[in-house]
Formats: structure tokens, C-alpha cells, sequence
């Protein structure tokens, strides 16, 4: 293994660890020396890899965006040519794996979101994160023929993220693939004005 590989493993068993234990302990409970713990690595690695808090947050931050692209796997989206309810399914299935088996990858991120309102530089690397995923929400429902698909990306992360919220830091519990993709198709269908199948274009 070269040094430069050795050390981008280095980086993620930090960033994981840091992620881990966010959702773990919350902010206060990530601090250099617990990730060096809860890694099983020698006392300071931590410091090595990110010398700074402000410099593990960010870590944790671009860690975040990785895993998450490969949990909503947008990338792999069907295309619109494919008709808005394979697109639902899509989005249900990446949803639901968010809400049940990565769980504790969402935890993190909520805890990253609300320690990037109180730290400026935090914010900047929160934004440009995220903002791959909203630029592919946005060229999504700008192919299924939204006419405003600003405003409708908008709606949709506000009413993923509520769902989210509500079932992994809130009262209720994670619905079922079923009910996502129900939610889903409505919502989808009120923007669109259209049936399911309606989203194909000629």
C-alpha cells in the first residue's frame, strides 16, 4: 500500500469513526481523543489526520457526502423517459435505506447540519456538499416537466428531510417502503399535475 493510499485510509477510519460517533454521543462527545479510542488508534493519530476541530467537522462532513451519494445512489436514477413512478421507486427505495439500515449515517448528518448554523466555515463545506444532491434533485424534476423546479426540489428535500427527522430523531417510527414510495408518488403527482405514467415524455 503506498503512503498516499495508506493515508486516504487513514482519513475515512477517522472520518467513519468521527460520523460514528456523532450519532453515537452526539457533538459533544467527538473530540480528538474519542475517535482515537473508538478507532484503535495510537493517542494524537487523530490529530495527524485533522489538527483542528473545525478540520475533523469538515472531515466528517465531505466523509458524510460520500457515503450519502452512495445511499441515495442518484446517480443511478432512472431517467424520465422511464415514466415518474419508476422514478418514485427510485427515490422511495433510496429514501427508506436512509431511514432504516443507514440511520445512524442520517443522525450524523443532523447533528453536522445544526454545529454548520453556529460555524461559518462549517456552513461553506455543508453547502457545497450538499449541494450535488440538490442540483440532481433539480435537473430531475426539471425532466419530468416541472415548471418551477426550484421551487419543487425545494419542496421535496423539505418534505424528505421532515420525513427523516420526524422518524430517526422524532416520535414516530420508520415507515415502510409502501408508505415512502406513497408519499412520494402524491407529492410528486401534485407538483406535476400528472398520473403515474404521465411523466413519460413523447
Amino acid at each position: 500500500m503506498s503512503v498516499r493510499t495508506a493515508g486516504a485510509a487513514r482519513a475515512d477510519l477517522v472520518a467513519d469513526t468521527a460520523l460514528a460517533l456523532l450519532a453515537e454521543r452526539g457533538m459533544r462527545g467527538l473530540t480528538h481523543r474519542a475517535v482515537d479510542e473508538a478507532a484503535g488508534l495510537a493517542q494524537g493519530s487523530t490529530s495527524n489526520v485533522a489538527r483542528t476541530r473545525q478540520a475533523l467537522l469538515e472531515l466528517a462532513v465531505r466523509r458524510l457526502a460520500d457515503r450519502e451519494a452512495r445511499v441515495l445512489a442518484l446517480h443511478e436514477m432512472p431517467g424520465p423517459d422511464a415514466g415518474s413512478d419508476a422514478v418514485v421507486g427510485a427515490l422511495a427505495l433510496a429514501l427508506h435505506r436512509a431511514l432504516t439500515r443507514n440511520r445512524d449515517l442520517t443522525l450524523a448528518r443532523y447533528e453536522l447540519a445544526l454545529e454548520a448554523t453556529r460555524r461559518p466555515e462549517l456552513r461553506t463545506a455543508y453547502d457545497t456538499t450538499g449541494a450535488r444532491f440538490r442540483d440532481q434533485l433539480t435537473a430531475l424534476v426539471t425532466a419530468l416537466g416541472s415548471p418551477d423546479p426550484d421551487r419543487h426540489a425545494l419542496s421535496l428535500v423539505a418534505w424528505a428531510d421532515g420525513l427523516m427527522f420526524s422518524c430517526v430523531a422524532g416520535a414516530y417510527r420508520a415507515p415502510g417502503l409502501d408508505a415512502v414510495r406513497q408519499g412520494l408518488r402524491e407529492l410528486l403527482t401534485g407538483m406535476l399535475g400528472e398520473g403515474d405514467d404521465r411523466g413519460r415524455r413523447p
